[in-house]
């Protein structure tokens, strides 16, 4: 049986760790550095970091930042916002990232998908997808339509469709993204997050809304993830990673146990 992930979310602006909802009213929670370093020893099976403005701001990843993050952890890491070329996707390999995550830049050059996944293998390639529900009359099938740069641009596009033609086009993982319900903490958007499980052959995780375990567990089961990311209840303090992975295995949700270390 393929154990589920827990993944947490490290959205980063002018090199701090930062926390908004329905991507808006960010706060600040510290260093991502020693953030990554605590979560790495709390038993998170990886983290994505997000530089939420790099895109918008039209400006590289900061390198360095990936290259400290790298010599304090020793699980998988993504990286994602700032990425614009394949160059730029080798300089974040080479900086020890294991994936690079491309949102807006998968948008409006499709084919970065096919060269990212030939060069580095799609298994490096995440898709970052955010979503936002769409009106009732609106023509768009699946209900959810794709927003770009950080969630302030529509584009129109079908979100089950883009996730379709992605992964065709080389795209090995997709970390979805749900607007409406990102840092409310009062659930995934199962409905979405099923329907792109069910409709691609790459491993799915369900982002925005996780609030209590429950939540997760209702995205991995109901929603068909294959793995979950989380950052208000865990920057939040009021959940360890190490404790939501006790309770999901008592949910019967098969994740990989550990023994972190002690941590204060």
């Amino acid at each position: 049986m393929l154990l589920k992930r827990l993944i947490v979310c490290l959205d980063v602006r002018n090199r701090r760790v930062t926390k908004g909802v329905k991507f808006a009213d960010n706060r600040d929670i510290g260093d991502p550095v020693e953030l990554a370093n605590f979560y790495a020893q709390d038993g998170a099976d990886e983290l994505i970091f997000y530089d939420i403005t790099a895109s918008a701001e039209h400006r590289k990843i900061d390198i360095e930042m990936v290259k400290s993050v790298a010599k304090q952890i020793f699980i998988p890491f993504c990286v994602g916002g700032g990425i614009s070329s394949v160059t730029d996707m080798r300089q974040v390999i080479l900086a020890g990232a294991d994936k690079i995550s491309v949102n807006s830049l998968a948008v409006r050059n499709p084919r970065i998908l096919t060269e990212g996944a030939r060069a580095f293998g799609r298994q490096c390639i995440v898709l970052g997808m955010d979503v936002k529900a769409v009106d009732k009359t609106s023509s768009i099938p699946s209900g959810y339509e794709i927003y770009i740069e950080g969630g302030r641009v529509a584009t129109g596009l079908d979100a089950v469709k883009w996730a379709k033609q992605a992964v065709e086009l080389g795209a090995g993982e997709i970390c979805l993204n749900a607007i409406d319900t990102d840092g409310v903490c009062n659930g995934y958007a199962l409905d979405i997050t099923r329907m792109i499980s069910e409709a691609v052959a790459v491993p799915v995780i369900a982002s925005g809304g996780g609030g209590k375990v429950e939540h997760l567990a209702d995205a991995l089961q109901q929603g068909k993830a294959d793995a979950v990311l989380v950052a208000s209840m865990v920057h939040s303090g009021q959940y360890r990673c190490s404790e939501i992975k006790q309770q999901l295995t008592a949910m019967q949700v098969p994740v990989r146990l550990c023994c972190p270390r002690q941590l204060q």
